[in-house]
């Protein structure tokens, strides 16, 4: 099947070109660091990931308790502000991390979180693990990689609606949908493995029958404010997640297998380096995905000369993103 210069759907002709180029599963590039420094930086604790996470899930309770004390007057909008921003948006580094199994040195603490996590952020468990297993195998791939989110030639009016939640939102539950009739799409059909596939569709009827229980809920009490709760936090505090996440690898080189040149390495305040588990240190993850978050600021002072400078705020990364992704509405090829 013949496929566009900048066709990137994982079936088509650029997949069989990457296959043959060597880009696919391929070797990369590793900025060097010590078998004692890496044994080192490998240890997962419980400490870290459990301190993080009772402090996220006390914040959630808090927010949400006020946010149902003061409803439905107009002070409620203060903590759901909050409450959104850290289930739909921080929860995608939890939900990242967990896939890693690299959070909690206890293998089913991962296991548990990674499931509550990717119900937050609205992205099916058994889907994911698989998507962001070939995010990795084929970063920025053309063809191969199901995750590149900013394709050429950037669609402005599609990446302003992430910042609203409304395009995941609608790809979630299109995809269960889809995955409750027991069928998987085309391209999920290359990267999960058919033994898997049950599981895909176990947990979509899973999330389903949650979300129809909400929805019947908020039907019963005559209020929103189940919604608000579970499901309408994917609109209204999702925001955050962008800003966060587009740094990663927006308007930087395809096909390339080093990662010092497809993603970002960006230092942010403690704030932000909380919200979003340390994946600031992209460039660092990419190259060493099984290094746990909490030790990533190490492996940064460790490759930092072998790697391009890191961003020095959020800001410096969105100054070089905004031109670039203009530009590449007339030129698809500049990075």
């Amino acid at each position: 099947m013949k496929s566009s210069v900048n066709d990137y759907h994982l079936t088509t002709h650029n997949n069989q070109i990457a296959v043959a180029k060597g880009l696919a599963d391929a070797q990369w590039y590793e900025s060097p660091v010590s078998k004692s420094q890496m044994r080192a930086l490998l240890v997962r604790r419980n400490g870290p990931a459990a301190r993080d996470t009772l402090i996220w899930f006390s914040l959630l309770f808090v927010t949400a308790y006020l946010g149902i004390l003061l409803w439905p007057t107009v002070w409620a909008v203060i903590p759901f502000a909050i409450y959104g921003v850290l289930y739909a948006s921080s929860s995608d580094s939890r939900w990242h991390e967990f896939s890693h199994g690299t959070a909690f040195k206890t293998d089913w603490l991962n296991n548990l979180f990674y499931e509550i996590a990717s119900f937050m952020v609205m992205r099916e468990s058994s889907v994911w693990k698989w998507s962001h297993h070939r995010h990795h195998s084929d970063t920025l791939v053309k063809g191969r990689d199901p995750e590149i989110i900013v394709q050429r030639p950037p669609r402005l009016l599609y990446l302003l609606l992430i910042f609203t939640g409304i395009p995941s939102v609608f790809s979630f539950f299109k995809s269960i949908l889809l995955h409750c009739s027991g069928k998987l799409n085309e391209q999920e059909q290359s990267y999960i493995p058919e033994q898997e596939q049950t599981k895909v569709f176990f947990r979509a009827r899973i999330y389903l029958a949650i979300y129809i229980s909400v929805f019947l809920a908020s039907i019963a009490l005559g209020s929103l404010l189940p919604l608000m709760l579970i499901g309408l936090p994917s609109l209204y505090g999702a925001w955050l997640m962008p800003i966060y996440g587009l740094t990663q690898h927006t308007a930087l080189v395809e096909n390339q297998l080093d990662h010092r040149l497809n993603c970002r390495t960006v230092h942010m305040n403690v704030l932000n380096r909380f919200l979003y588990w340390n994946m600031g240190f992209h460039v660092e993850h990419h190259m060493y995905p099984m290094v746990p978050y909490y030790n990533l600021p190490k492996l940064h002072k460790l490759i930092q000369k072998d790697c391009p400078p890191a961003y020095t705020s959020l800001w410096s990364a969105w100054k070089e993103i905004i031109p670039a992704v203009l530009k590449q509405r007339s030129e698809p090829e500049y990075y």
